[in-house]
């Protein structure tokens, strides 16, 4: 408290009191807003603590849009080269082996002959057809004589008309048995021609499945075995089966391209040359063959092959890549992250593997933003900071179509800087 001293003027002690309060007041004032602006500060750094720290929370992520397939769209297929010809060589007639004159890998000619075979058992039933052919045909000759006579008889009344008749029937049942031995003896020797194995068309020799001195049975039954298996090279053909999605696509005449396992960079060519025209019920799958030429024999029967057909129509499909796919048990999936920056997990249908991508077929749109690389352990509804890949650049420079950002793209790169994943 002031003292007044008593040897001021009356007047004076007022205005000392009043300038006193002022300074006070001056005083208390700023200590109040002093403590006003520390509060203040305290709360604007609270602040901005909780928003660093809720940046540093939300994952960072390198996203990309997918860009369509280059080049037509195909569609690969396995398949097997075949003959255009392919036969099983079996024996027609019992016996042993006694020459083959074709091996495996030899080409003929048709009608070549590639074996003989002896069968001493048909030789001797062809013997016994013979002889009671001429058996049946003394008694032909037998018939026809008495019948005359009879008819001579008859006309002067000496026999009936009955006993002409019976001796007419006699002789129609000799002809009729003639008839029956000319068609055994015609059937043996067919038999015995058959003793030669000859080549049915132009082709080479796959396998050869006997040996001189083995037993051959006739036909083509469990017993019997095949003696040779000949397939026609030139051209060759491919069955191929097409899905029932795309079986609308292939036409009777394209061209296509097939490839060999061994040799993936020759390109050979083929033309579709028919189509089964329906659908498999069990495989959802039309069969179709295409053919392909081999003058120079250089392809094999048998050889597995790649063939591409072009598809006619229809949108390219989308290509991502393939580190962007999570394999689930509903299937393959992608990360894609949304306008307001949250993460959408999305099942995708895959196309073909082309290595480093993978051709999406269904679930993508080209404006989606998939996750490069993402986490295994990101969730739906996660709030990311999406930062845009740099495009990869093309052969001529110009960046892919992949590679055009969005709006929100590059405001969202500056944040991502400074965040942790």
């Amino acid at each position: 408290m002031t003292s007044i001293d008593s040897t001021l003027p009356p007047a004076a002690a007022p205005r000392s009191l009043h300038r006193a309060g002022w300074i006070a007041g001056a005083v208390v004032l700023t200590l109040v807003a002093g403590a006003g602006l520390r509060v203040l500060a305290a709360s604007r750094h609270d602040k901005a603590l909780a928003d660093t720290t809720a940046g540093n929370a939300a994952r960072s992520v390198l996203v990309a849009h997918p860009r369509p397939a280059e080049g037509k769209a195909t569609l690969t297929l396995p398949g097997s080269l075949r003959g255009q010809v392919e036969a099983a060589l079996y024996a027609r007639t019992s016996g042993y082996l006694r020459s083959w004159s074709k091996d495996i890998g030899d080409r003929v000619r048709k009608g070549e002959v590639l074996a003989v075979i002896d069968a001493p058992e048909t030789e001797q039933e062809q013997l016994q057809a013979r002889a009671a052919r001429e058996q049946v045909k003394a008694r032909l000759g037998l018939a026809e004589t008495t019948l005359a006579r009879w008819r001579d008889l008859r006309e002067r009344d000496a026999v009936s008309q009955q006993e002409v008749d019976e001796r007419a029937a006699a002789l129609r049942q000799a002809q009729a048995d003639l008839a029956a031995a000319d068609a055994n003896l015609h059937r043996l020797d067919q038999l015995l021609s058959f003793r030669q194995i000859v080549a049915p068309f132009d082709g080479v020799v796959v396998r050869r499945n006997v040996e001189i001195g083995a037993l051959i049975g006739a036909g083509n039954n469990g017993a019997a075995r095949e003696l040779f298996h000949l397939a026609q090279t030139d051209p060759l053909r491919v069955s191929i089966a097409v899905p029932q999605t795309r079986a609308a696509d292939v036409r009777v005449g394209q061209e296509v391209t097939l490839r060999l396992i061994e040799k993936p960079q020759l390109a050979i060519a083929g033309r579709v040359a028919r189509s089964a025209g329906a659908v498999d019920a069990d495989s959802r799958t039309m069969t179709v063959e295409v053919d392909v030429p081999n003058a120079d024999g250089k392809l094999l029967p048998g050889a597995y092959v790649e063939v591409a057909l072009a598809l006619a129509g229809g949108a390219r499909p989308l290509v991502v890549p393939a580190g962007a796919l999570q394999y689930r048990q509903d299937g393959p999936r992608l990360a894609l992250v949304d306008d307001a920056g949250k993460v959408v997990l999305r099942t995708v249908k895959l196309g073909r593997d082309l290595g480093k991508s993978v051709e999406v077929v269904a679930g993508l749109a080209a404006s989606d933003r998939i996750v490069l690389n993402p986490h295994d352990a990101i969730e739906a509804g996660e709030a990311v900071i999406a930062t845009l890949a740099p495009a990869p650049a093309e052969k001529d420079g110009k960046p892919a179509e992949g590679g055009k950002d969005k709006p929100g793209d590059k405001a969202a790169a500056p944040a991502a800087a400074g965040a942790r994943s």
